[in-house]
């Protein structure tokens, strides 16, 4: 059997391993993708990141849902939204970033294969081929960047039809009346607000009293209330006892005896690290009861010196943007470059209905760590451009110390908030101070405007 040698192997071509893959090819090496999916992107681009967000902006287009603020809520663009309008603007989409990817690969003369791959040694790999063929390469250096699949537990009868998983939602065959959604994390949360734009009915089931608990609490609660308010129903501290799939609907049972009855149902209570089928105890490799692995958090080396591993099967957060940063980090360590350590603060966003993105501290880390500060918050109705957009909901909070006036954090839950925020990120990373946002000129009219509202509210409140 012929043997191929490459300078570095690449398992997984999602974000991480994109970027890695790119940053060594610049560099000079011969390097190798092997992508056991049919086409290159990952789980970011065909189920996570890139379709979901698609989805959004199709369901938001379709539905109206941006008008309603001046036309009420009975308005809609389409009035009978099907599956497939759903999916067309979706496979364009997903052709363009798979295009993109592959003359990527093309233009920085990057080999591909897809296969799967399974380590023979701690330098060797074989792939099999979607033909069956089975390959065998070696390397110096390997990047794991084989990304997560949903967790399946044993008690969810999932079908592919009633009762999904997280990467099965997308293939939907018709429209749901109504929807159970279990786990109220950031995917969980997503989905409630996609399909209840759609004025679809939703139910949002979580065993913990809380969601989101990374965000600040003021945001969070703020976007609690908007679920609400749009009839959400929410069932937070609930455990499912039981579920049970009928020929025409989908019923949980929690464990204080109450049911919840739904056309379909979204398990969406986290994702396995896609490790299982690696071999990785030829290399001498462990994972965590979640499949994922462990890394230095500067270099993503695993314990295995020439073996690194980055995105979401190394866990927490689990971003297509942060997992593009370590591919290229681990990228240049494991090739002896200097990897320039990206600044301490990376944004945060949500991409649910409304959006949320936050950087920096939450009032909570704050008061934890005894720095005095003061906040300030705006509220995008208080704005032109919010009038203009007829928006009733969204604000924007800024933590600043009291002691440098620095901006500590910054919050944003309504429309446009995952680009709004860069703003804040970059006067946050530049150890800038509330003096910015107060001293400068923003276009008018924006939703911008409101870094200036929410800073001239802290100063009002600032000791003089």
């Amino acid at each position: 059997m012929t043997k191929h040698t490459y300078d570095m192997i690449v398992i997984g071509s999602g974000p991480a391993g994109r970027r890695a893959a790119i940053q060594a090819a610049k560099v000079g090496r011969n390097v190798l993708v092997v992508e056991k999916g049919r086409r290159v992107g990952g789980v970011s681009v065909h189920t996570g990141t890139i379709p979901s967000k698609t989805l959004r902006e199709t369901v938001l287009n379709l539905s109206g849902w941006r008008e309603r603020g001046f036309y009420g809520r009975s308005y809609r663009v389409k009035q009978d939204i099907t599956a497939e309008d759903l999916r067309a603007r979706l496979m364009m989409t997903l052709d363009h970033e798979v295009e993109v990817l592959l003359h990527q690969f093309a233009r920085n003369r990057v080999s591909v294969v897809v296969g799967e791959a399974r380590f023979c040694d701690t330098h060797t790999i074989e792939v099999v081929t979607e033909e069956g063929e089975t390959r065998t390469y070696d390397a110096d250096y390997f990047l794991l960047a084989v990304g997560t699949l949903p967790f399946r537990p044993d008690y969810v009868p999932f079908d592919g039809s009633k009762v999904l998983d997280t990467d099965e939602v997308l293939d939907l065959a018709n429209v749901p009346r109504s929807i159970t959604i279990i786990g109220a994390g950031v995917i969980g949360v997503e989905y409630a607000t996609i399909f209840n734009a759609l004025d679809i009915h939703v139910t949002l089931i979580e065993p913990r009293d809380e969601i989101l608990s990374f965000i600040d609490a003021e945001i969070v609660e703020d976007f609690m209330h908007q679920m609400r308010d749009r009839g959400i129903v929410l069932r937070l501290d609930s455990k499912a006892a039981e579920i049970r799939r009928t020929d025409t609907e989908c019923i949980v049972h929690l464990e204080d005896g109450r049911q919840v009855r739904s056309d379909s149902l979204l398990f969406a209570a986290g994702r396995m690290g896609a490790t299982d089928r690696l071999g990785l105890e030829h290399c001498g490799l462990d994972v965590d009861h979640r499949g994922r692995l462990s890394v230095d958090p500067k270099t993503f080396q695993t314990s295995v010196e020439h073996i690194y591993a980055a995105g979401d099967v190394i866990g927490f957060p689990s971003l297509a943007s942060t997992s593009m940063e370590q591919g290229r980090i681990a990228a240049c360590n494991a090739l002896g470059l200097d990897a320039h350590q990206p600044p301490e603060y990376f944004p945060y966003g949500i991409y649910a209905v409304p959006e949320i993105s936050t950087v920096g501290m939450t009032e909570q880390e704050v008061k934890q760590r005894g720095i005095p500060y003061e906040c300030g918050i705006a509220r995008f109705r208080e704005t032109s451009r919010g009038h203009i957009m007829g928006l009733n909901f969204g604000m924007m909070k800024m933590i600043f110390s009291l002691k440098t006036r620095r901006l500590l954090g910054c919050h944003i839950v309504g429309e446009g908030a995952t680009e709004l925020i860069h703003i804040g990120q970059a006067v946050l990373n530049l150890k800038g101070t509330l003096d910015y946002f107060v001293e400068n000129t923003f276009n008018y009219p924006t939703l911008a405007e409101a870094y200036k509202i929410a800073a001239l509210d802290a100063w009002n409140r600032m000791p003089r």
